[in-house]
């Protein structure tokens, strides 16, 4: 019998074929579902409410694994079953794949036939419930919370799925200076259901609850929209960071290996003195910046200098610089943000208009920009550091606020410093926020006071200005700012750091 296809070449082809569906069955990518409230998932076109489900998969290589936002605004435990939803994630669940689960906002009436009580549950984990006849006479049995959760542990768990229980996240509501929690209710059953059931549990009220309370309350209505329950997209994207930042503590969850983990970027914002005009040397004047990165090892890190001069932390965003460095950043990048030399101007001056409140605090002025035409709320300098520093923490980010370099400026032998005005505030914002600090300004002053004044000024300065170093200054700095990130323990910048 004759083939009229060579034998060979056809077997090549079909074991090809073979290897190749296998291959891809081998790498199918993973899916992690989402079911909860509007809290996890809401938002249209012009709505400006956003639930953290909304932007997670920013946070995961999208290669190999896919969020699948199946969440549903107003939906309880007991309604997210009763209307079907449930069912349609059970369809679609895969062996490996994920679930993570948040209730508890809508599940707070009393359960009966009326509008209100239509996505109540009883309250706890027992096997109590509560028989309802509707006005067509059909019978539903209401259960408790713990119940309705342990459904979904177990159920996922039978599909060869991975469950994983979240507290749902705290609203903004404040009692005595702090956020109020769930963990005496709501959260308290949510911890109970996973345990019982052995699934992860995942207390998303008390690690969001936590940021609250560092940045208090002024800082946290800013990332509500329009009530106390419903974020922002800003607070969507702290309350995601949130989530992977409780994935990666879990030790035997695997979830957290599809986070992305692309080299990171090292951004640097800040003004003349971090970056003068182009990084070239003009007029020999030099920024610390421009002689940061070779004490990086570039094969894990990049890093990017978008300081520009002449701005404040003000103007830095008023102009849209931060804008464009925001677009950029990604979960694991980290920020260096060093301003002060030019806040201290004027706030409405025709020249510049770039000066800010100067504290630390909230206070906010109306004024006419003559440089824009047009009215601008100014904030504290305080603030505007605040702004950038929660902006990037929603995006996953890492900042690190430095004081202000000190200029060639000297008083009975010493130079002199910013402690008692932008040094000082940058450190207060940095406190407040839980964000890691360089005081830039005092070890640098430290090391200028132990050279001596003379030799600073012939080394490091030239004749004609007192405030941009020159190329040797530049390199002292940067050395000064890479050995305090050595001595920075609670973040991770220090590992990206040559061995030298």
């Amino acid at each position: 019998m004759k083939f009229n296809t060579p034998i060979k070449p056809f077997l090549i082809l079909v074991l090809a074929l073979l290897f190749t569906a296998f291959h891809e069955y081998k790498e199918e990518k993973k899916t992690l579902y989402l079911i909860g409230d509007s809290t996890v998932r809401n938002g249209g076109e012009g709505n400006l409410q956003r639930g953290w489900g909304n932007v997670l998969q920013e946070f995961f290589d999208s290669t190999k694994l896919e969020v699948s936002n199946q969440a549903m605004a107003g939906r309880s435990t007991r309604t997210f079953i009763k209307e079907g939803r449930w069912e349609k994630v059970l369809e679609t669940l895969k062996p490996g794949d994920y679930v993570i689960m948040q209730f508890g906002h809508n599940e707070g009436s009393v359960p009966d036939t009326t509008r209100a009580g239509y996505r109540g549950v009883l309250r706890g984990m027992g096997d109590e419930t509560k028989e309802l006849t509707w006005p067509d006479g059909t019978k539903e049995i209401v259960h408790t919370y713990g119940w309705y959760l342990e459904k979904f542990i177990t159920e996922t768990k039978a599909k060869g799925a991975i469950p994983i229980v979240a507290s749902m996240i705290p609203r903004n509501k404040f009692q005595d200076g702090d956020v109020e929690r769930a963990n005496q209710d709501f959260g308290k059953w949510a911890k109970e259901a996973a345990r019982r059931k052995g699934a992860f549990f995942l207390d998303l009220n008390s690690i969001v609850a936590d940021q609250y309370d560092q940045w208090g309350q002024e800082v946290v209505k800013g990332l509500f929209e329009r009530d106390h329950t419903h974020t922002n997209e800003a607070g969507a994207r702290i309350n995601a960071w949130s989530v992977t930042e409780g994935l990666k503590e879990m030790k035997d969850c695997d979830l957290k290996d599809y986070l992305k983990k692309d080299k990171p970027t090292l951004f640097l914002i800040g003004d003349s003195t971090v970056k003068n005009g182009q990084g070239d040397g003009a007029g020999g004047l030099w920024g610390w910046g421009d002689f940061i990165t070779p004490y990086f090892d570039e094969e894990k890190i990049k890093v990017q200098n978008h300081a520009l001069g002449g701005t404040s932390s003000r103007t830095f965003q008023t102009y849209g610089m931060w804008q464009k460095v925001l677009d950029k950043l990604e979960p694991g990048d980290y920020l260096i943000m060093q301003f002060g030399h030019n806040d201290s101007s004027p706030l409405d001056d025709e020249a510049r208009a770039r000066g800010t409140i100067k504290s630390a605090g909230l206070e906010a002025e109306n004024i006419y920009n003559p440089i824009t035409k047009s009215q601008e709320t100014v904030y504290s300098y305080g603030q505007y550091l605040r702004q950038m520093i929660l902006a990037a923490k929603a995006k996953g980010v890492t900042p690190i606020v430095c004081s202000l370099i000190p200029r060639n400026s000297w008083k009975e032998g010493k130079v002199v410093t910013a402690e008692n005005d932008y040094g000082l505030w940058a450190k207060q914002v940095a406190e407040d926020t839980k964000t890691a600090f360089i005081d830039l300004n005092q070890l640098v002053a430290d090391q200028y006071n132990e050279l001596g004044e003379s030799y600073v000024k012939a080394h490091y300065f030239n004749n004609s200005d007192h405030t941009h170093t020159i190329e040797e200054g530049a390199k002292l700095n940067a050395k000064i700012v890479a050995k305090a990130i050595n001595g920075l323990d609670e973040i991770g910048l220090k590992e990206f750091l040559k061995n030298e």
